[in-house]
């Protein structure tokens, strides 16, 4: 895991072929506003967070970002548990985020 800047985190994305974005929030947090391409996985519906998180792709590298990066930072670390090395940490969340946005 790896927590980066919204700026470190944006240009890593836009560069990475093998990027995937998620979004971990609640689903009305979600259908206030996400990032573009974002898949969303509620990371406080636990049950269902794990189930979806063992069916990913462990080749792949997830962005991850919540509101405010705390819940992205706990998603990442079980990502990591289950085998899913490359995990990227938006540090500030969507709050602070600056880029795109679709509401």
């Amino acid at each position: 895991m790896a927590d980066l800047t919204q700026q470190q985190w944006c240009e890593q994305c836009n560069k990475d072929d093998n990027a995937v974005i998620l979004d971990v929030r609640t689903d009305a947090e979600f259908d206030d506003g996400y990032i573009p391409g974002a898949l969303h996985m509620d990371v406080q519906n636990t049950a269902q967070f794990y189930e979806n998180a063992k069916a990913l792709d462990t080749s792949k590298n997830y962005y991850i970002y919540c509101r405010s990066g705390g819940r992205s930072g706990y998603a990442c670390a079980l990502f990591n548990s289950l085998g899913i090395k490359n995990t990227y940490n938006l540090v500030g969340g969507i709050m602070e985020y600056e880029g795109e946005t679709i509401n």
